[in-house]
């Protein structure tokens, strides 16, 4: 069904309070204009609603974590597989399998960022506070900066120019906005404030990459969702965070 026809809304389930994982979804939502419930945030039962549906006795394909979305009788879970069922709903992934497929590519590509900037500030273990385990983070956030920010920004770099995109007209995949991008963004966004100077010198020399964060951040619908109070802002109980210690 078209989303100018849509009325159902889709239903994501997330946690409070952080950006997360859940952000990537939120932005597809509303670059797309589609209908759509922050469930935790904007419904009373929505906690016990996401809790029941990561219960596998209540539900026969549970999540193991959130995000995941709800769209009618359908539940799917993690970003990436998330962002797969709604790009070609929302006209943000290729129709062609090989585009659709590729699109999907470069967004696990992504994942696997994100999971790292998370494991700069948590590297011995999930279960751990940051400030038990400080030294081996120092240590981790020295290999993250100098080396692994680099590789994922120069790898994104050559992507966007094998796509022949230029610096007014950025994209990943084709000649459009794809989710892709938008996870990008938001990637870009959590690096800076995670790690403002590191990125900040990478950045220089990657200007596809920066012209890409820019341009995402300029269209009319990532603007006023940014500026509204449905953006949760970046703190310390998230992915990114900022220690001004692991940034140098």
């Amino acid at each position: 069904m078209p989303e100018k026809f849509r009325r159902k809304p889709y239903e994501l389930f997330y946690w409070p309070g952080i950006p997360g994982r859940g952000e990537y979804v939120r932005l597809a939502l509303e670059v797309a204009g589609a209908p759509w419930i922050d469930v935790v945030r904007e419904r009373e039962t929505g906690m016990d609603e996401m809790m029941a549906l990561m219960d596998a006795s209540e539900v026969a394909r549970p999540s193991f974590a959130p995000p995941f979305l709800r769209d009618g009788t359908t539940i799917v879970g993690q970003v990436a597989a998330i962002l797969f069922w709604l790009g070609p709903r929302l006209g943000l992934a290729p129709t062609p399998e090989k585009g659709a497929l590729w699109t999907h590519q470069l967004q696990l590509t992504i994942a696997d960022l994100v999971n790292e900037a998370h494991d700069v500030h948590h590297p011995v273990g999930m279960g751990l506070y940051y400030e038990d385990q400080k030294k081996e983070a120092a240590r981790r956030a020295e290999e993250f900066r100098t080396a692994r920010i680099p590789k994922f920004l120069d790898y994104f770099e050559s992507i966007l120019t094998a796509n022949g995109a230029t610096e007014s007209k950025p994209h990943l995949v084709g000649k459009s906005l794809t989710y892709a991008d938008l996870s990008l963004f938001h990637t870009v966004d959590g690096l800076k404030y995670a790690f403002p100077k590191a990125t900040g010198r990478l950045l220089k020399n990657r200007p596809l990459v920066s012209s890409l964060h820019a341009a995402v951040k300029k269209r009319p619908r990532i603007k006023a969702y940014l500026a509204s109070t449905r953006r949760q802002p970046f703190n310390e109980a998230g992915i990114f965070r900022h220690y001004s210690e692991l940034d140098r």
